[in-house]
């Protein structure tokens, strides 16, 4: 009964937002709207993905792990985090500067906030000519300076700069203070949690003039000052190969160019997987059937599915855990 899932967006209004995310999945939104986040696949009891296609249509992703369990996510991943599914999937147009943040690590979340850290990577889809990202600290921080550039308001300052393409990829683990700048589209994958803390925000102010809350307390509570964690996992895609761009705790994803065909064994994995078409269309074949791809499309391949074949061209992330 189970198959290759998709699911309704559910858009995110931001005030860093964009407009080229508005209406995606014939989601309706207001006029105006900036729309920063579409979330693909999220596992969150106030905002559980829905199946927009097929047979299940209409069931939430929660609904189906319950019945399902290991078939639909992997028995050891049932395990372990029961029917919340464990990654959350977005798009993401940032139009203009999100806040300089940081999020936290597991434990820290679990004593705080009774819930998951959130580690994330992110994969870029399109950028303007010049478009920027600040992850992690320069060499030399200390929460001493830290402290300083927080009360003199040079925060990014502190932070690497790196100058973004498409087909870059970035992994931002938990704890690493991070920005993504204007003129940027990708996607995120990162575990399910929704907490951020915000240390910088550029001084703006929202359509009623107020300021958004920062957390400098709490940010300095989940901040890594050192690290050796290579952010940039930036690879070449390989035809009809998979390419791995990172591989942690939390999950793992891979880059994969599809030339005319290219079977897929996931028998191994014993873990749902899902696919993302950045770019590029054709046919997902699996056991049950054959589904089209298009650019865009994210698609969950439940634990059960042993093999899935892709037919086209086309560019996809491959993710699980």
């Amino acid at each position: 009964m189970l198959y290759p899932l998709k699911f309704k967006p559910q858009l995110k209004e931001r005030i860093w937002g964009g407009t080229a995310l508005c209406g995606r999945g014939g989601v309706r939104t207001k006029a105006g709207a900036r729309i920063g986040e579409s979330w693909e696949i999220s596992g969150f009891e106030e905002d559980m993905s829905v199946v927009s296609e097929g047979r299940l249509k209409g069931n939430t992703i929660g609904e189906l792990t319950e019945v399902f369990m290991g078939e639909l996510v992997g028995d050891q991943i049932y395990n372990e985090y029961g029917t919340e599914f464990p990654i959350l999937v977005k798009y993401i147009d940032a139009d203009d500067l999100l806040s300089v943040q940081v999020h936290p690590g597991n434990a820290l979340a679990a004593r705080l906030h009774n819930a998951w850290g959130k580690s994330e990577m992110w994969y870029i889809t399109e950028c303007e000519e010049g478009a920027e990202i600040l992850v992690g600290f320069k060499e030399g921080m200390t929460p001493e300076k830290f402290a300083a550039a927080l009360s003199n308001g040079t925060v990014a300052d502190t932070l690497n700069r790196y100058t973004v393409h498409k087909g870059d990829a970035f992994y931002i683990p938990a704890g690493t203070v991070h920005c993504i700048c204007g003129g940027i589209k990708l996607v995120e994958i990162q575990q399910t949690s929704d907490i951020t803390y915000r240390i910088y925000d550029w001084e703006r102010t929202d359509d009623r003039g107020e300021m958004r809350e920062l957390n400098p307390e709490l940010a300095l509570q989940a901040i890594r000052f050192e690290s050796d964690v290579e952010y940039n996992r930036t690879k070449a895609p390989k035809r009809n190969e998979v390419v791995e761009l990172v591989d942690c705790t939390h999950f793992t994803t891979n880059l994969l160019q599809v030339n005319e065909h290219y079977e897929r064994d996931l028998a191994w994995l014993q873990s749902f997987v899902i696919y993302i078409c950045t770019e590029g269309s054709g046919t997902l074949r699996y056991s049950g059937g054959e589904l089209p791809v298009a650019q865009n499309d994210v698609y969950l391949i439940p634990a059960i599915e042993q093999s899935v074949t892709f037919e086209g061209t086309m560019t996809l992330l491959e993710s699980f855990c």
